[in-house]
């Protein structure tokens, strides 16, 4: 089967700017995946090459077998992208915005049964026939989410989809986003919220300045990182004897990186010689946050 999603050594100049830096990638069909990193690290570039917006200064990238640039109708027929922004044509309303974009890729008519699907499943319905720029920040996102869905393509970018959703919204696209990659869609998600690709992603790269620096299964990534997490709300300043355990400061508060919990009683004892007290502790397994600080930040 091909791939959905095909990168091979793929740069990107923007004058002395070297933004991708030889990107090797294969997403294969059917796969949840997540494309991480902090901003800057090019994974918007990567899409918008994708998407057939901006050109590769070398590399081919391939969308369900069709190359990116010299089949460019097929390509971006067989691609849905949600953009960050909330970019939209004010003169329209949902229906008629989501009847135009599956026009541009040559459905018609007989399209209008799955419109009705995704406005419903989106939670859409009461602002049909409502004008695009008459609807909050909100509806305005599942309405983008609803015109990238439009053609119903085989493989759906969602590019920060979340930002700024209230939880309502963003527990409905997801159910509707997990029954579509359940029935075959392929779905390629960036986020800043890890939480999200932990849950819902089975293969994760991450991306660091340019360049992939990891790609593995979200269990095998976690499994980078064996032990524990000790979080400490304290009185004090931590004592120099735990400073090399210390993985980061959140919040005021101290996250230390423990084997297991029998090192609980020595942390204890040296806090206690220090004359430093505990007002606040919580244990946790480490998690993709935890990873994604390892590698990329």
């Amino acid at each position: 089967m091909i791939p959905a999603i095909n990168i091979q050594q793929v740069h990107k100049r923007f004058g002395n700017l070297h933004a991708l830096k030889g990107i090797d990638l294969s997403i294969e069909q059917g796969e949840f995946f997540a494309l991480l990193g902090p901003n800057g690290a090019g994974k918007s570039t990567l899409i918008n090459l994708l998407a057939g917006l901006s050109r590769p200064t070398s590399g081919s990238l391939q969308v369900m077998g069709f190359d990116v640039y010299t089949q460019y109708a097929e390509a971006r027929r067989a691609l849905g992208v949600v953009p960050q922004e909330l970019v939209f044509d004010p003169f329209f309303n949902v229906r008629e915005m989501l009847r135009f974009q599956a026009g541009y890729f040559g459905r018609g008519r007989e399209n209008d049964a799955w419109v009705d699907e995704i406005i419903e499943s989106l939670g859409l319905a009461d602002k049909a026939h409502t004008n695009m720029r008459r609807l909050s920040g909100g509806m305005k996102r599942r309405a983008l989410i609803a015109q990238a869905l439009a053609h119903k393509p085989p493989v759906i970018v969602l590019d920060e989809p979340t930002a700024g959703v209230d939880v309502e919204l963003r527990q409905a696209m997801w159910q509707f986003i997990r029954r579509l990659n359940g029935e075959g869609h392929t779905i390629i998600l960036t986020t800043h919220y890890l939480e999200e690709a932990e849950t819902l992603c089975n293969r994760i790269a991450m991306m660091k300045q340019g360049e992939i620096v990891a790609l593995d299964s979200t269990r095998n990534l976690l499994n980078r990182l064996p032990g524990k997490r000790l979080r400490l709300k304290l009185s004090g300043a931590l004592p120099a004897a735990l400073v090399p355990l210390l993985r980061e400061e959140q919040d005021g508060d101290c996250i230390l990186a423990i084997a297991d919990v029998t090192q609980l009683e020595s942390i204890l004892a040296e806090l206690r010689l220090a004359g430093v007290a505990v007002e606040d502790m919580q244990l946790t397994e480490a998690d993709l946050e935890d990873v994604f600080v390892e590698l990329v930040s």
